[in-house]
């Protein structure tokens, strides 16, 4: 490793007033790692350690992950043929569904906040674990026990509404296991709501001396920001599924037309909660792209003031747009017209974010290890799915493409293309603290390389789609369509080569990979600074913050081992 880069220096000692852990006696044996304490079952089962709750959750989330995939999976299968001879209609619908309410509220919804900001947001901080590390631990049994009751009803019963759970297709006209699956979901919020509780309050009382609000890395400004989404939309989407259920099960009349319910009232309010959700998504992924972009230019954050207020602004518009989904839906002109402009006005803090990602990476002394190369491609995703936005916001064209595929390539270019980017590119840079071992260089950076290349020829051919007026849920499709959708099909199968290869040479590092080191990445971070894996309570002694987060000098070059 070259050594004319300059590295953060050591973190000084806490002032003598400050009480300091005692030094080991000669001979003593070292505070354990997390990943050496006492294995077995119970260990971690009870473990009240963020990094441990923080790999339950990984492997939790991972798991749904690829049921999520395989739904997708037989969904592109089906479609390779305009008249969709694999699977019926029926299952069809069950399909898609099942791969909606999976992927987004068991895989995209949780997976940064639990993963990467239980893991590292502490120790970004300075402290030595959660606010209420019972609560974590809760959390994830919460999650766990939602998710399963989800996952029977989809898996053993199916759903056919969409993950949405529009009316009427969510009404008693509909036979599937609704309501099992709407109650699962709404466990699984009281999780989110005690994650954002726990983040919000770790930041406010947990900072080490000398983090001050104007020191904090993006990465927890952008957790900080969603945790106050969840705190705030997430019972809004309980109380309008906990509606859904009684309708069905009690022949109240709320949402369904024949029993003198609304329709429309269901959609406000769903979407008053899962526009936000969109942000409980990407707005964590916003957070790593800052770390690594900063780390691997080793230039300091352009504009680290309107980046961190740019967070902010993010969480306050996402409440404010929820209307520009039901353009189509009946609702007056005149409320269409303000949500389009409040929808052009949220594009603008995300803009900032971008513009000051390139700004942070000019004459940078880029190094494009695999977290970076996933860094680089989530900004063009993002901005390419961000601009697709736009034209959605537009009174006119939404008319011309409502509920057709540009609906869905929009979505996933930024939901798949650029939040799982991020997580992947998270995972890439912490995988070293996390294990304390390093993985293949070349075989991370090829997965990189055959996602963006899965992900581009799966979804663009969709924009077209879209365009040309396929509709979205059909389980067939005029056979003019069918080059763009085996385009498309062809492309998921390059994609999921992309997804499954991390899973092998990551698990390979865990027993061959070389040993990390505790600053494999010559970073500034302060999780940076402490043993990899780290010790139990994150720190020897507390730390002390003299500057900001992302004090690079440019002109090293050497980021790798």
């Amino acid at each position: 490793m070259s050594t004319d880069l300059e590295v953060f220096p050591p973190l000084r000692p806490a002032p003598p007033s400050e009480p300091q852990a005692a030094p080991p006696l000669p001979g003593a044996a070292v505070a354990p790692s997390y990943l050496t304490e006492p294995h077995g079952w119970a260990s971690w089962l009870f473990t009240t350690d963020h990094k441990r709750i923080a790999i339950l959750y990984m492997v939790t989330v991972t798991l749904f992950f690829f049921v999520g995939g395989a739904a997708a999976t037989v969904i592109r299968l089906n479609l390779i043929a305009p008249q969709g001879s694999l699977v019926s209609a029926e299952l069809y619908n069950k399909l898609f569904t099942a791969h909606g309410i999976v992927m987004v509220w068991f895989f995209l919804i949780p997976v940064i906040p639990t993963v990467l900001g239980n893991f590292v947001l502490p120790m970004m901080i300075g402290a030595k674990d959660l606010a209420f590390p019972r609560l974590n631990l809760l959390s994830w049994y919460v999650f766990t026990a939602g998710a399963v009751i989800t996952l029977t009803a989809v898996l053993f019963g199916g759903v056919d509404s969409g993950w949405t759970f529009y009316p009427p297709f969510s009404t008693r006209s509909s036979y599937t296991y609704v309501v099992p699956a709407a109650v699962g979901i709404i466990v699984t919020g009281f999780s989110t709501i005690m994650t954002g509780l726990n983040f919000v309050i770790t930041v406010h009382t947990l900072r080490a001396p000398g983090m001050t609000w104007g020191r904090l890395p993006i990465f927890v400004w952008s957790n900080y920001a969603t945790s106050l989404i969840m705190l705030l939309a997430t019972p809004v989407l309980a109380a309008v599924l906990a509606l859904i259920a009684v309708e069905r099960l009690a022949g109240i009349g709320i949402f369904d037309p024949s029993l003198g319910g609304d329709p429309i009232l269901f959609q406000h309010l769903f979407w008053f909660y899962s526009h936000p959700a969109v942000y409980i998504m990407i707005l964590p992924g916003m957070g790593v792209v800052t770390e690594l972009v900063t780390c691997f230019s080793r230039k300091t954050l352009f504009g680290y003031k309107f980046v961190a207020a740019a967070s902010i602004c993010i969480a306050g518009f996402g409440f404010l747009v929820w209307g520009h989904h039901m353009f189509v839906a009946g609702q007056s002109l005149l409320a269409s017209i303000a949500f389009s402009a409040l929808s052009y006005l949220v594009a603008i803090p995300s803009a900032i974010k971008v513009f000051n990602w390139t700004a942070t990476m000019f004459r940078g002394s880029i190094a494009f290890e695999a977290p970076m190369l996933y860094a680089v491609g989530f900004i063009l995703l993002f901005t390419i799915g961000g601009m697709s936005g736009l034209f959605l916001a537009a009174l006119a064209v939404d008319q011309h493409v409502h509920d057709t595929y540009f609906i869905i390539a929009h979505f996933h270019f930024i939901m798949v293309g650029g939040m799982v980017s991020a997580y992947f590119g998270g995972l890439h840079y912490w995988w070293p603290k996390m294990t304390g071992r390093l993985y293949s260089r070349p075989w991370s950076r090829l997965a990189a390389l055959l996602i963006f290349a899965g992900f581009f020829l799966t979804f663009l051919p969709q924009f077209v789609l879209g365009y040309l007026g396929m509709p979205r849920r059909y389980h067939h499709y005029p056979p003019e369509f069918q080059v763009l959708n085996v385009l498309s099909s062809a492309g998921a199968s390059i994609l999921a080569v992309g997804y499954v290869l991390p899973f092998f040479y990551l698990f390979h590092s865990l027993r061959w990979g070389k040993p990390a080191g505790p600053n494999p990445w010559q970073a500034t971070g302060l999780e940076w600074q402490t043993a990899s894996p780290p010790p139990k309570h994150n720190f020897e002694q507390t730390p002390v913050i003299t500057r900001g987060p992302y004090e690079y000098a440019t002109g090293g070059t050497d980021h790798a081992r």
